[in-house]
């Protein structure tokens, strides 16, 4: 520095800065060092920076008064610093030599300078809006400017000489303008031309946020008010930022996958056997999930890395700081402006630590968050394209976890993830410094610590397996509500809610037993990482002390040591954590790996080329299986179905009917063979879709909407008059699976869909079972018949109904998955082969008159209008109809003679100009009350303390008071041992150490030891009272959903209930109890440290007034906003989970029609939205870091200034013991509110699960007093008085004053138009429904006056969907284990299942998958029947039962019912008319009325409504 500033400056003068009262720098250091370092800085930035700016161009942004005034002012800066050059190289030739000092800096500032200016323009044209750069260039050249500025003031006034003048001014200038860009820089530029942030209504702030706004949060303020104010709503949330959407970060995660699979695929042994050993050649590498993580998030998650380093550093600063404040205190005539600096240099350095570590947080928290939008998206695509196998080992329920459960494992681990290189980092940073301090004596610490790790570990790796296991247990338990949920009308129907419980509950005390040892390992760890910092303190000092007579255990040793072994605490104790959760996340991936890995359905097994050729569908040699692994399902099946032509596909139960669509469909492994279909596809399946919308969006189902073909489509499915009947019009938003659609009307839905779809091949899956059979034939002559909308298209028509095969162009019978015979209906016939022989077992002359009827179409009275139109205001207008028939009947035959008529050139606009009603139905808006699902409703507002009792009360009141008792007990005996600590520490002022080494060291030892035990004790009492609060939550819910009547599971959507027990439980029992513990300890410690604060310094009591009101402040606004932030979030959750778990159930459907594009969009909306208020939350968690810590950073400055200012009063100890604690708050604060917050937060989960455990429950299920007789009913007379019902409050009655009255044995059909109350009459027996007005009465015993238990077990049902459980066929039949072996095998037997059940390996014992999955919808039904032989009681009810069922199966049924119901009370909803001609008496019901009750030969000679139908179905001439 000589060489440079000449011998005339010293660099440095000791005196001059140090030992001074108004110390100075030296201008040699103030022009070198001063002014180099901002430079230094810009330069070393500089190249790294463009390459960013070059890498991330986000448009140009118009030149702005604020963006000229900065490009002006740097210039001015050049021309000033050069300006000092010039008048330096001008006092050269004048004479006046200056060292070159004088020339180098303003040099080098100059070009700075220049640089900075071209950094604004360029990050102008790259539309950076505000530049960290440059702000923190500017803030550190202001910084350095102070100095000098102030030095030349204090010159200038004691000088005597003549001053500089022009340096002067040029100094006085520069800083002026640096100051204003500091100022300029902290404003913000407009955004960039063609950003988002101009087109979106509510674009997140942060991308237009300044730097400093974006260090501090302050962006978010914002929010944070508005939701102080009033609750946030979804519409007060921002968009998600482009980068964070799904439809950016998804695809990358794709793409990475799709390498990675694609490299897994090539690295296969075949090239690269020679460079691999024998044994390894066996495995080709599996594709890795994480790599193409890493890849995917990897280079964003590093910056957070990056942070966090610094940060670690920062963090040793502070220590070092503590030391000089100690040594200060003690030391007698030094300057006091020392003890200032190092307090405000404490302060600044914790601020500076703060900032740092929360942006960590914040990269690391938005890679979570991506990373679990991208798993999210990766597996629904997935799931929609795989294979039936791997449905198979994954079902709905496990998937749901997959995004649930093991995405959110990921999201929590990045945000720890950075501890597994930073904890070992801070560690041995910490022990450095220690060894520094203390020496070799560390070493004894270490050991403690060493010796902990593996304690930790085991106790990790114990929990961990404990987890795995409760895991399981919560899969299983959940899986189990899920289909009682699903199946519980049938509970009730059958009574068996009581043994389906006991199933849950036992499922439930295994979880509970896994949670308490969890607990008890959980309180020894508790223990472990409070006591350990402790004893670590411990054995170092001990040691320390008793090595060497000369080692003095002073305050700043003491204090300094403890404030390391603080930092040491937070990594030791987070270095297991996170590797128990990288376990987990291992675990997670695995499985996340295991699914995305699933074999894919083959989209070539259909070739779908369109080859031009007639034939519209071929099929050749085909061999189809369910899986691998399964024997084939379907084999050599040839078949070719002409362009236009109608096949339909006949068979027994179970010979492969369903599978041959789906083969067709490509849902099937294709063994061998040829399959192709020219065009588009759509399917009806079996069992109709139905998704939770509005019934006008599933028809449409993604096409736009054209109201005269979707009027004619309805009219065509019977559908127009039921839209009359539901409350919103076809507005209404149907329920979960179509729950509020009757089965008919879903199948006739499924129908509109296909129709409205125009597509070219139609796959019907037998979807005319469901409906009656008037609308059926109605549905066939519009819809597919030789005559119906569809006749030119190619419609392949699995049915049962023999009345429409003489319409067919094509015939072909399947038997045990082979065709057996093809051919027209009149080629079989004659044929003589099997078909003949099954035709023949049935009415032969039905059919001869169906032909006759379809060709007597035009005759007048035939003409079969009636199907529709109720009977009703047929007589009331009839000379009208008769008109509006003549002139169609008139139209029909000008058409067909006239066949160059340009209307037959289009069959819709021929559909259309038949109707009768050419106005359009008046639009129906669906009135907001009659909205079917209500939304779910989130409680807004503060928690209620009610909750918070409600909790405690759950644990026991005594408990929680003895639990707070240990708490205070705890944190006692731990100030204890610091204050005696730091008398400790005064002895060694007072020369008297050796004496009392023993006794100091003993009792330190005892109070530590002390609050260990306290700890364990508290944390265990704790975790006891938190299971047993888990246990009667979970048992009350659980207890009242069971008794919960039907009506609210139709209101209901299965997720939200499913939520309540799968997310909800899952909080209270994990949650929760760690958000107390902590939550506790936290608050505990808090109060503590204020104590001990005061009581050594007390003026720091006037501080805590207003520090406390600004934390509350901050705290308030922060709760508010997250909690409500929080619950948006659980809201938005459930819909991506019930979208999904619709959509897997459908996937066959949306895949037929080729939605899956459309469906994956919806995907990607509702997790957008989920995380649209997740983001908000984590920014919120920031924002309040921010600003507690900086609370914390206040206390430690004024703990350190009035350890200052009180330097003559205090001794050493008390000022290490304050300000070490001081530096302590900081983290509980912080961790105070956030438990808070998470407390609240969590304690909803209470709050939600007592809300469905108080629902309004259905009547006792047994009455003690009021038991009927055990062998009741003995007759089975039921009798019906003025008897009325409707379906909720509000809702209109559904039967009216029913009022008829059936003897013992007799046989009742009951039919009508859907819709017409039939099935509703029948829930009235069982009381799924209550009455609204009258009574029924069996055997005299009014049914409303007895249990429910005591009257359902007393009736038997043949529901009309099929139900099945997963669990053994035994279990299905019955679960309590009633009856014996020979029971079911007899019931078996007469249900004709006994073949199949005694053919499969496993007998009873036959393991039925979720919903029965693996047997055929009409071996499902044959079961039910099966349930209902074994119950044989005297009342029997069947409902629409012989829908799915053939013909043939359908006869064994009736005559079983007919011999072994001999003499019990039957009721039948028919559709199939011939069932019940034998009947003793026929009820038409008719909107809710007795229309006609009469034996059926009766009714016939009435000509009434019942002859009506019975022609339709072609019974009767």
């Amino acid at each position: 520095m000589e060489r440079l500033c000449g011998p005339k400056f010293p660099f440095w003068e000791a005196n001059r800065t140090l030992h001074t009262d108004s110390p100075d720098l030296p201008e040699c250091f103030q022009l070198s060092v001063l002014s180099w370092l901002p430079c230094l800085y810009l330069w070393a930035v500089s190249p790294l920076y463009l390459l960013y700016l070059k890498k991330n161009n986000k448009g140009y942004i118009m030149m702005s008064i604020l963006n000229r005034v900065k490009t002006v002012l740097g210039v001015v800066l050049w021309i000033v610093c050069w300006t000092d050059l010039f008048y330096a190289f001008h006092e050269q030739q004048v004479g006046l030599a200056q060292p070159p000092i004088y020339f180098v800096t303003p040099l080098v500032v100059g070009m700075t300078m220049l640089l900075a200016t071209f950094l604004v323009q360029l990050e102008r044209l790259r539309g950076v809006q505000s530049s960290g750069v440059l702000f923190i260039f500017w803030f550190v050249s202001s910084l350095c400017a102070i100095v000098p500025f102030r030095s030349k003031i204090i010159q200038a006034s004691i000088q005597t000489g003549e001053p500089d003048h022009l340096r002067l001014t040029t100094f006085y200038v520069y800083f002026i303008l640096v100051v204003l860009q500091l100022v300029l820089c902290c404003f913000n530029e407009k955004p960039p031309l063609f950003s988002d942030v101009d087109t979106d209504p509510n674009p997140c702030p942060e991308s237009t946020a300044g730097f400093l706004s974006t260090m501090t949060f302050w962006w978010f303020t914002r929010m944070a008010i508005k939701g102080y104010k009033n609750p946030l709503e979804a519409k007060d949330l921002w968009s998600l930022n482009k980068r964070d959407s799904s439809e950016v970060v998804v695809p990358r995660l794709l793409k990475e996958w799709e390498k990675e699979q694609g490299q897994a695929q090539t690295s296969s042994p075949e090239e690269t056997v020679t460079l691999l050993s024998e044994e390894k050649k066996k495995t080709p590498r599996k594709p890795a999930f994480l790599r193409s993580l890493l890849r995917t998030f990897g280079p964003y998650f590093l910056i957070g890395s990056a942070y966090k380093l610094l940060q670690d550093i920062i963090t040793f600063v502070n220590p070092q700081l503590l030391r000089m404040l100690i040594s200060f205190t003690k030391e007698e005539n030094v300057p006091y402006w020392w003890g200032y600096a190092l307090a405000f240099l404490m302060f600044f350095v914790a601020f500076l630590q703060t900032l740092i570590l929360h942006q960590h947080f914040q990269y690391c928290f938005v890679t979570g968050m991506r990373i679990r939008t991208a798993i999210i998206g990766a597996i629904y695509r997935k799931s929609l394209v795989i294979t039936n196998a791997a449905k198979r080992s994954s079902t709905v329920g496990e998937i749901v976890n997959l995004m649930s459960v093991d995405a959110q494992r990921f999201m929590d681990l990045t945000t720890f993830l950075n501890m597994l290189w930073s904890a070992p980092l801070q560690i041995i940073l910490a022990l450095y410094f220690l060894w520094q301090n203390l020496g070799p004596s560390v070493l004894a610490g270490v050991a403690v610590m060493v010796l902990l790790i593996p304690l930790n570990a085991a106790i990790a790796v114990k929990t961990r397996a404990f987890q795995v296991e409760q895991m399981r247990y919560k899969d299983s338990r959940i899986k189990l509500m899920n289909e009682i949920l699903n199946g519980i009308k049938v509970l009730k129907l059958y009574a068996w809610e009581k043994s389906f419980m006991d199933q849950v509950l036992a499922i439930r005390q295994k979880e509970l037993m896994v949670l308490k040892k969890t607990a008890y390992l959980g309180s020894l760890s508790t223990m472990a990482w409070t006591s350990a910092p402790f004893l670590v303190a411990l054995t170092t000092f001990a040691v320390y002390v008793t090595v060497d007579e000369n080692n003095i255990l002073d305050a700043e040793k003491a204090f300094v040591s403890l404030s390391l072994f603080n930092i040491l605490r937070f990594p030791l104790n987070m270095l297991p954590q996170v590797i128990s959760s990288l376990v987990q996340a291992s675990v997670s991936l695995k499985r996340i790996q295991n699914f995305l890995s699933h074999d894919e359905l083959d989209p070539e097994s259909v070739d779908r080329a369109n080859i031009a050729s007639d034939c519209a569908v071929t099929v050749v040699n085909g061999k189809f299986t369910w899986t691998k692994e399964d024997p084939p399902v379907l084999h050599s099946i040839s078949l070719m179905v002409p362009q236009g032509s109608l096949l339909a596909v006949v068979g027994h139960v179970g010979c492969g009917k369903s599978s041959l669509i789906s083969a067709l469909l490509g849902e099937m492994e294709k063994l061998d063979g040829e399959i192709s279909i020219q065009g588009s596809v759509a399917y009806v399946p079996q069992q109709a879709w139905i998704q939770n919308a509005t019934l006008r969006d599933n028809i449409l189902f993604g096409k736009p909407f054209n109201e005269p073909k979707y009027r004619c489509i309805l009219e065509a499915c019977a559908l127009t008059p039921d839209l009359e009947v539901l409350p919103g019009g076809d507005q209404t938003e149907i329920g979960e699976k179509g729950i509020n659609l009757s089965g008919g009307q879903r199948q006739r839905v499924s129908i509109a869909r296909a129709l409205y779809s125009e597509a070219d091949v139609y796959l019907l899956d037998d979807p005319l079972s469901a409906v009656d059979a008037h609308v059926a034939k109605h549905i066939f002559d519009k819809v597919m018949g030789p005559d119906g909308a569809l006749k030119d298209k190619t419609r392949i028509l699995v049915t049962h109904g023999i009345s429409f095969l003489p319409q067919v162009d094509n015939i072909m019978v399947l038997v045990d998955g082979r065709v057996s015979e093809m051919g027209s209906y009149q080629a079989l016939l004659k044929e003589n082969g099997a078909f003949a022989e099954f035709l023949r077992n049935y009415s032969l002359e039905d059919i001869i008159e169906e032909e006759e009827a379809t060709e007597a179409l035009i005759d007048d009275e035939e003409f079969p209008d009636d199907a529709l139109s109720n009977h009703t205001d047929m007589v009331s207008n009839e000379p009208v109809v008769n008109e509006e028939k003549r002139k169609f009947i008139r139209q029909i035959s000008i058409i067909s003679s006239d066949v160059e008529n340009p209307k037959t050139k289009s069959v819709r606009k021929r559909l259309c100009s038949e109707r009768k009603h050419p106005e359009p139905l008046p639009e129906k808006t669906a009135p907001s009350k009659d909205k079917l699902i209500q939304a779910e409703t989130t409680e807004t507002g503060r928690v209620k303390l009610k909750v918070f009792l409600e909790y405690a009360r759950a644990v026991g009141p005594v408990l929680s008071v003895f639990i707070c008792f240990l708490y205070c007990c705890q944190n006692a005996a731990a100030i204890g041992a610091n204050i005696w600590l730091s008398q400790w520490t005064n002895d060694a002022g007072l020369n008297d150490t050796q004496a009392n080494v023993p006794m100091r060291v003993g009792v330190y030892a005892a109070l530590g030891i002390a609050q260990g035990i306290l700890v364990m004790m508290s944390s265990f009492t704790l975790a006891m009272g938190n299971i047993g609060a888990a246990r009667r939550l979970h048992f009350a819910l659980l207890d009242n959903k069971f008794h919960t009547p039907q009506s609210f599971f139709d209101t209901t959507p299965l997720g939200r209930v499913i939520n309540r027990f799968s997310k909800d439980i899952y909080v209270i029992d994990e949650a929760l109890p760690s958000t107390v513990l902590m939550f506790l300890g936290t608050l505990f410690s808090s109060v503590s440290t204020m104590i001990v604060i005061v009581s050594s310094t007390a003026i720091f009591a006037v501080v805590i007034a207003p520090l406390a009101f600004v934390y509350v402040f901050v705290q308030r606004f922060y709760v508010a906003t997250s909690r409500q932030l929080k619950r948006l979030e659980s809201v938005s959750r459930s819909p991506i989970y019930s979208h999904f778990s619709e959509t897997v159930t459908g996937s066959s459907v949306v895949r037929a029609y080729g939605r899956l594009d459309a469906f994956v969009t919806l995907n990607n909306t509702k997790v957008d939205d989920n995380q649209k208020s997740y983001y908000p939350g984590i920014v919120a968690n920031r924002w309040l870091g921010v600003r507690i810590e900086f609370i914390g950073n206040c206390i430690v400055l004024f703990a350190a200034l009035f350890a200052v200012i009180g330097k003559e009063q205090l001794n050493p100890g008390l000022v290490g013991l304050s300000v070490s604690y001081a530096l302590l708050v900081t983290m509980s604060l912080n961790w105070l509110v956030r438990m808070t917050s998470d407390l609240e937060s969590n304690i909803v989960a209470v709050e939600r699960v007592k809300e469905y455990a108080e629902t309004q429950t259905e009547a006792p299920w047994e009455i003690e007093d009021k038991k009927p007789p055990s062998d009741w009913p003995t007759q089975g007379n039921v009798e019906f008085r003025d008897y009325s019902v409707r379906y909720r409050e509000g809702l209109d009655l559904v039967l009216k004053n029913l009022s008829l009255s059936v003897n013992g044995g007799e046989k009742i059909g009951i039919v009508g138009r859907t819709g017409a109350g039939k099935s509703s009459m029948t829930l009235c027996l069982f009381r799924l429904l209550e009455a609204a007005g009258g009574e029924i009465t069996i055997d005299g015993i009014k049914i409303s006056d007895i249990g429910l238990h005591d009257l359902r077990s007393k009736l038997t049902i043949i529901p009309q969907e099929p139900v099945l459980f997963s669990g053994s066929l035994r279990m299905n039949l019955d679960p309590f284990e009633y009856y014996s072996e020979e029971d079911v095998w007899g019931a078996l037997e007469h249900s004709h299942l006994h073949k199949f059940v005694s053919n499969q390996p496993a007998k009873l014992e036959l393991e039925c998958s979720e919903g029965g999955e693996n047997l055929s919808v009409g071996q499902r039904q044959l079961v039910c029947l099966a349930r209902a032989l074994l119950r044989k009681t005297r009342i029997l009810v069947l409902d629409e039962a012989t829908a799915a069922i053939d013909l043939e199966t359908d006869d064994l049924i009736q005559s079983t019912i007919r011999t072994q119901f001999e003499d019990c009370t039957v009721f039948t909803i028919a559709h199939r008319l011939n069932t019940i001609m034998d009947y003793t008496r026929v009820l038409v019901l008719d909107k809710g009325q007795v229309a006609e009750f009469d034996t059926p030969s009766n009714l016939l000679s009435q000509r009434g409504i019942f002859y009506g139908m019975a022609k339709d179905a072609g019974l009767v001439q």
